[in-house]
């Protein structure tokens, strides 16, 4: 039997999460055929870090360059639909960092591209790949804690007031829901048994326009309630309850938990659940993401980025607050 061949990876974007993707593609001992950066000297110090071959002077010739199989984008939110439009058109499988885009529009057009082409298209959601909810998932199935009733979550940064950052600036598509939201919304539709269909929303705005801090409440047809805040200017503990029938499952840095408490109601009895690193959490993503183009295309979990990006897109319509690339009313 012929050896699979090895998937040839390109990097769009040098920043934080590429760097950590690099570090996670080499541990793994895969080799990185290319990146690209609007800034090339950039581009060339990171090609140097990663003993990478190809560096784009123009970085749009990624989209274009036939021995790419897989692109990662690392690039700013606001940005993604552009260059998932010009790599999806050239054969593309691409890993998007999240927001996966700006509104359920964009991704619409996106999944239904990528569904035209045969690719696979997937959020890098740590939530969706790490061990530790691969786990949990699994535990809820077997239906040991009975029905999930209620999850609540809390998700806080500190930030410093610069309007002019990716955090507050309303031109790169900043604000708390995008940032940090899209986890929090994640982790809920993952243990929910269907999309909320009823949302409550409390926001309040930073001196830019941008989401600054938010509370929500949200109910599906189910009966199954999220409360969830948010803040981008004052610190929250990570912090997600699973609450079922039978008793609760704590999970303390969720975005890339390692480790839960599992409660049970009845007998007081704590089973500590540790799987997993959080250093390896791109590395996760990736292997998912190489095994969804072999065929398990179930790993990437779409339909839950698809519904998340609809809830965000359906909160901000009824805040009315909208990007400078948007169409106010026509992101549904």
């Amino acid at each position: 039997m012929a050896e699979k061949k090895a998937l040839r990876w390109a990097i769009l974007g040098t920043g934080v999460v590429a760097n950590e993707m690099a570090q996670a593609l080499t541990n793994a001992g895969k080799e990185i055929y290319a990146v690209g950066n609007r800034t090339y000297d950039k581009a060339v110090d990171f090609a140097q870090k990663y003993h990478i071959k190809k560096v784009y002077q123009d970085f749009h010739e990624m989209f274009t360059d036939e021995t790419v199989d897989v692109i990662y984008l690392t690039t700013p939110h606001n940005t993604h639909i552009d260059f998932m439009r010009e790599a999806i058109k050239h054969g593309k499988h691409l890993l998007c960092e999240k927001s996966i885009t700006l509104n359920s529009r964009e991704l619409n057009e996106a999944v239904e591209a990528a569904k035209e082409k045969n690719l696979v298209l997937g959020e890098a959601m740590t939530i969706y790949h790490m061990p530790i909810y691969k786990k949990l998932r699994k535990y809820m199935a077997s239906g040991k804690l009975g029905k999930v009733n209620l999850i609540q979550l809390n998700f806080g940064s500190y930030k410093a007031y610069d309007m002019n950052n990716r955090f507050f600036n309303m031109s790169l598509a900043g604000g708390a829901l995008l940032d940090i939201g899209v986890y929090a919304f994640s982790l809920a539709r993952s243990f929910l048994d269907s999309k909320p269909n009823e949302i409550l929303s409390k926001v309040q705005y930073a001196a830019s326009g941008a989401d600054e801090k938010s509370g929500f409440v949200m109910t599906n047809k189910e009966g199954q309630m999220v409360v969830a805040s948010l803040s981008l200017h004052s610190k929250q503990p990570k912090r997600a309850v699973i609450s079922c029938e039978h008793g609760y499952i704590e999970i303390m840095e969720y975005p890339r938990a390692e480790e839960a408490v599992i409660i049970n109601a009845e007998t007081g009895e704590r089973t500590v659940l540790r799987v997993g690193e959080q250093k390896k959490a791109l590395q996760y993503e990736m292997e998912d993401m190489e095994a969804a183009i072999a065929g398990d295309i179930a790993l990437m979990r779409l339909a839950d980025t698809i519904d998340v990006m609809a809830m965000m897109s359906e909160i901000r319509t009824e805040w009315n607050m909208y990007y400078p690339s948007e169409t106010p009313g026509e992101i549904l």
